[in-house]
């Protein structure tokens, strides 16, 4: 059987550095409040009109082709994953394959927010080692900021959201040894509505007018502390469940690249799995939580660092709306 070998990853954020400080300007907030929470110092919004979920998803893919030494023309599937579409239909996807100028090749999107490139890189991985593709992209790509209330209303959720796109490049290899070695993913509806947002929906039509400004409707909700509860125990099971499949252990882990949602919850995890931060790729600081971008672009960022070489066990962890979550165990 194929195993799926990831040959490049790549990622893209925005120009435009936000501060905590610009966010004091905007809500009744303060940096320090923010740091303290969340360890965020800073994150990249979008200019209006400047950038789209595939135009970020195609500068990141471009860098990761690079990286891989391939032509674009090489890639036999693409995967999608975001939560903020450009359009209401058809997905990001299509869009993304057009633009790369893959005419006829298969895309396909997945919504599962912060878990969603997890869940990509599992259906990637599926698709190669059942010899259905050789070649997969996976993207994940989100602008956040459009869609967030930046009033002192909506402070608990929009100072923690930043865009940006990262790229992983699948292939498939022979050598039993490397590439993905092993996929969990879980998913709780009955915890939906802890962490979610109603609007565009079916429930809201536009012919029944709904301001834009309709906080009830329109903008993200969040349970923060019960989100954060079950975070920090949804994280270390899955882990454990992706090293226990595999027979290693924690102290095997080269490097743990976590869903970037909360340096608080990052530094718990890392606690309750027994791993050393200075073995956790941690960026948040530099651009919040990018939902289904954030594993990517850490993923890339740590490749560049030379926090990534040959042979490195890298354990990615997700955990997000749905609820869900996910991890992946990964030699390169």
């Amino acid at each position: 059987m194929k195993n799926s070998q990831i040959i490049g990853v790549g990622h893209y954020v925005p120009e435009q550095v936000v501060t905590n400080f610009d966010l004091e300007k905007m809500m009744d907030t303060s940096n320090e409040w923010i740091v303290e929470r969340t360890g965020i110092r800073e994150r990249r919004w979008v200019r209006l009109g400047e950038a789209t979920i595939y135009s970020m998803g195609y500068e990141a893919a471009q860098m990761a082709i690079r990286r891989a030494g391939i032509q674009a023309e090489e890639i036999e599937f693409i995967i999608v994953a975001s939560i903020t579409g450009d359009h209401a239909f058809p997905g990001g996807g299509c869009f993304l394959g057009e633009k790369m100028g893959l005419y006829g090749v298969p895309a396909m999107d997945i919504r599962n927010a912060c878990s969603g490139f997890v869940y990509g890189l599992s259906v990637a991985d599926k698709f190669i080692k059942t010899e259905t593709y050789k070649t997969v992209l996976v993207i994940g790509s989100e602008i956040q900021s459009i869609g967030i209330d930046k009033t002192s209303r909506g402070r608990d959720i929009s100072v923690i959201f930043g865009d940006g796109a990262g790229a992983a490049i699948l292939r498939a290899t022979d050598n039993p040894d490397k590439g993905v070695l092993t996929t969990h993913l879980h998913a709780d509806g009955r915890y939906a509505k802890k962490l979610w947002c109603d609007w565009p929906s079916i429930h809201w039509p536009p012919a029944l007018g709904k301001p834009y400004d309709d906080p009830e409707h329109n903008f993200p909700h969040m349970d923060g502390r019960y989100v954060f509860k079950h975070a920090v125990v949804k994280f270390p099971q899955v882990i454990n469940e992706a090293l226990q499949a595999t027979g290693y252990t924690t102290e095997d882990v080269d490097l743990l690249i976590p869903h970037q949602a909360n340096l608080r919850i990052t530094e718990a995890v890392a606690q309750q799995i027994g791993i050393p931060m200075e073995k956790v790729m941690s960026n948040i600081h530099l651009y919040g939580n990018t939902t289904a971008a954030s594993i990517p672009i850490a993923m890339s960022e740590a490749w560049e660092q030379g926090k990534i070489k040959e042979n490195s066990l890298v354990c990615l962890a997700a955990f997000g709306a749905g609820f869900t979550w996910g991890a992946a165990l990964i030699r390169f």
